[in-house]
């Protein structure tokens, strides 16, 4: 009589921390019914943010767990999975790491691609609530609702007399509809974007060196140059990650490029972003900052920014929900189940040589 093949092993390394609060059971379970699925569960926090530091123990201690897996996920606590630790795993196939941010830090991609390694980030779970973020801020700046917001707490009666609105930002320019916006950056979060624009016949300029041509035909956009973008937008929305490249790209040069009564928008990361640079272009009063992400943070309480009248801040929450938070995993899970059955993950990573976003 004939025996079923053995399972595949797929190994997790995460905190104690982080399993509770990322790692839902009913998505262990699910990878449970097509693998043995084994833990090392280490100590610290459920959410640690930059790349691992160098820990030479932790990482033996990876690679000894790693030794007879078919697939490996990691996530925070993890230390790099370098080329010596996949050489310890021979039959090890993927590596997947669930909160990368999609940069690598957590794996070295370039070795895991030369051992015909696959390598999946799925930290794309939470793109969908920072794009609607990023919507949402959009039209709270063309609305200058930040300032109307200020001005009615302080106090200020503000209706019925409408005709204190006839030379608001808000009146004159308060609509979405056939603006033109620019994207910085086209990765998962500009395309979920992109949908969400749709219904405001928006014209939409991108700027993503990395982005493919076909996707100026199948999303109906332009890809151009930052220079373009800054320039020609109504609402400027930088979606870029922070890269060794990307770091300060928007600066005094290009914030100087954004057009009188313009509406910025950052959900990216704040250091993309001049902070200095940003606050003096704000003192002209002709351009409107809405910023889900500044630097440094936490937001010094003596900031200029925290009391500008053409500022709307929240407080990096763009990604942060209930519902985002499964996801990491639950993408995982789908992930690992396809490069087990041969088929092509839908959040690979490749090795990329740093470029300027």
């Amino acid at each position: 009589m004939s025996t079923s093949a053995p399972k595949p092993r797929v190994g997790i390394v995460v905190t104690g921390a982080g399993r509770r609060r990322y790692f839902f059971p009913r998505d262990v379970e699910r990878m449970e019914r097509f693998a043995d699925v084994v833990w090392l569960e280490l100590d610290g926090p459920d959410r640690v943010f930059g790349p691992p530091a160098e820990d030479p123990a932790l990482t033996a201690r990876v690679a000894e767990f790693a030794a007879d897996l078919d697939a490996l996920v990691v996530s925070y606590g993890c230390p790099r999975i370098t080329d010596a630790v996949m050489a310890a795993a021979p039959r090890l196939r993927m590596i997947g790491d669930t909160h990368g941010d999609r940069f690598g830090f957590r794996v070295d991609v370039a070795a895991a691609h030369r051992r015909g390694i696959v390598v999946s980030d799925t930290t794309n779970g939470s793109s969908d609530p920072v794009a609607e973020w990023a919507l949402a801020l959009a039209m709270i700046g063309l609305r200058n609702a930040g300032a109307l917001f200020r001005r009615l707490i302080a106090g200020e009666l503000l209706w019925p007399d409408r005709t204190v609105f006839l030379e608001d930002p808000g009146y004159l320019r308060g609509e979405l509809t056939g603006k033109t916006v620019g994207l910085i950056a086209l990765g998962n979060i500009g395309r979920r974007l992109l949908e969400l624009l749709r219904p405001f016949h928006v014209r939409v300029l991108a700027h993503d060196p990395g982005a493919p041509d076909v996707l100026a035909n199948a999303y109906d956009i332009d890809l151009t140059s930052l220079d373009n973008v800054l320039e020609r937008s109504d609402v400027v929305i930088c979606l870029v990650p922070l890269t060794q490249a990307t770091a300060g790209l928007i600066g005094p040069e290009q914030i100087a490029r954004l057009r009188p009564g313009a509406v910025f928008v950052n959900v990216s990361r704040g250091a993309v972003v001049d902070t200095e640079a940003l606050v003096d272009r704000l003192r002209r009063g002709d351009l409107i900052a809405c910023l889900d992400v500044v630097e440094p943070e936490p937001l010094p309480t003596d900031s200029p920014l925290r009391t500008m009248p053409n500022v709307f801040l929240s407080p990096h929450i763009a990604g942060v929900t209930d519902a985002a938070e499964a996801r990491f995993f639950e993408f995982m899970v789908d992930d690992v189940e396809r490069v087990l059955a041969g088929v092509r993950p839908r959040y690979r990573l490749v090795p990329r040589e740093p470029s300027s976003a």
